[in-house]
């Protein structure tokens, strides 16, 4: 397989159950008892931020990205990041976050958060945010609290539980 072979795309409606079934090979039945999973069923994703791979007319990966919530910050949650186990150290993963990024920073959002692994997000420019100024509805290790910032010291302006920004008080 080639790269060449692979289309990188918005995410439409008609990708859907593709990445319902991508999410569920990725990550299990347990997905829904995650953390960033509570967030997320606070309301939609921005699909216009959010973005697959396709080869062969088949959704191989995908990235979404959810609006949230802390205290009085606003930033964008990146994930769930899946990719299909034959496509995987082939850096669609990477090249769709940055995807992701660029189109976050295009629309004018101060940042990116995740929960993730420090080792693969670090060098796409994603750093711990401080032990104790954000908290999840459920339990994470802190270690893989990170943030992406778009506008310098956004960071600062989250505090507090990270919730879905539809969920959020005025």
């Amino acid at each position: 397989m080639s790269l060449a072979d692979v289309a990188y795309l918005p995410e439409t409606p008609a990708h859907d159950s593709e990445i319902e079934s991508l999410n569920e090979e990725a990550f299990g039945p347990g997905r829904f008892a995650r953390a960033a999973y509570k967030i997320r069923e606070g309301g939609p994703h921005e699909r216009a931020l959010s973005f697959v791979a396709v080869r062969e007319s088949s959704v191989i990966a995908s990235v979404r990205m959810t609006p949230i919530a802390a205290g009085k910050g606003r930033s964008l949650m990146l994930g769930p990041l899946a990719v299909r186990p034959a496509y995987k150290s082939l850096g669609i993963g990477r090249r769709l976050v940055a995807m992701a990024l660029e189109a976050a920073a295009g629309a004018g959002w101060p940042s990116v958060l995740l929960v993730g692994d420090e080792p693969y997000y670090g060098p796409l420019g994603f750093t711990r945010i401080p032990h104790g100024q954000i908290s999840m509805p459920r339990p994470v290790d802190p270690n893989r609290l990170l943030i992406h910032e778009i506008v310098p010291d956004a960071a600062a302006n989250l505090s507090g539980e990270v919730v879905h920004a539809a969920a959020a008080l005025v």
